[in-house]
């Protein structure tokens, strides 16, 4: 391979990972609730992703690839430590997320599902960001965090029923309305 080829796929293979970043971002803070933890798993599965790039066998099959490692360095971070949610820096999120020109109620409600997200068990968070978020299969999900197929499909169901509770008492005070949420297989 000539430099200039090099210089080529290099380029290339940095703007796949930039893409990339953005989706495994977008999942881990969906796991956590927490930008900087999300923030440090990202760059723990971008680094480790790196330093064994040789391991990757299939290379249309990166995404996997990394959203496996990223699971192997939240189940690292777990052990590690206990998480826990400090409820007076949600209340600041939540303060942070309502704009004063009129979007209130979009953000109120994207605070409301994003708070409830983060009530669900952690298991039916895996999922559900795996699945819904970032369009996964579920026999993938079952793959990636090592668990039956059976196991996915009822922490896929109960979490949107658990989902679809929480958003409906929010919602109680209101008009009635449905809240859809997607589907994906």
């Amino acid at each position: 391979m000539n430099p200039l080829e090099y210089i080529c796929r290099l380029r290339q293979f940095t703007g796949d990972l930039r893409n990339k970043r953005k989706r495994l971002h977008r999942v881990a803070y969906s796991w956590c609730q927490d930008q900087a933890l999300a923030d440090d798993l990202v760059q723990e599965t971008l680094t480790k992703g790196l330093k064994n790039l040789g391991q990757l066998r299939k290379p249309g099959a990166m995404d996997r690839w990394l959203f496996d490692i990223m699971t192997n360095c939240w189940r690292d971070h777990l052990r590690r430590v206990r998480v826990t949610e400090d409820i007076d820096e949600l209340a600041d999120e939540l303060d942070d997320l309502c704009p004063p020109d009129g979007g209130h109620e979009q953000a109120e409600m994207v605070a409301k599902v994003r708070a409830a997200v983060g009530r669900l068990p952690r298991g039916q968070r895996e999922v559900l960001a795996l699945v819904d978020l970032e369009g996964f299969s579920y026999g993938e999900v079952a793959d990636m965090l090592d668990i039956p197929l059976g196991t996915v499909t009822s922490r896929i169901c109960r979490a949107r029923d658990a989902l679809k509770e929480m958003l409906t008492e929010y919602d109680s005070g209101k008009e009635t309305k449905i809240v859809r949420i997607r589907r994906i297989k």
